[in-house]
């Protein structure tokens, strides 16, 4: 978990598209996941995967869309 003072952007519309169109993670898990990133401050992506709600292979995959975008 990232610990800052700071708090975190919420996750960008693109993002989420991607996850629920590309990857195909249901919107329920989603939600899920941008609830605990509110509440831990820390990326969706990682939360997401921390909560097993991402492979690695998917977690890898958002990160390179990421970089591209």
């Amino acid at each position: 978990m990232i610990n800052t003072s700071n708090p975190i952007n919420p996750p960008d519309d693109k993002l989420c598209r991607f996850i629920v169109d590309k990857l195909e993670i249901s919107q329920s898990a989603l939600d899920l996941g941008i609830k605990r990133t509110r509440l831990e401050n820390s990326p969706l992506p990682i939360v997401m995967w921390s909560y097993g709600l991402l492979t690695l292979d998917q977690l890898k995959l958002i990160l390179d869309w990421q970089k591209e975008n």
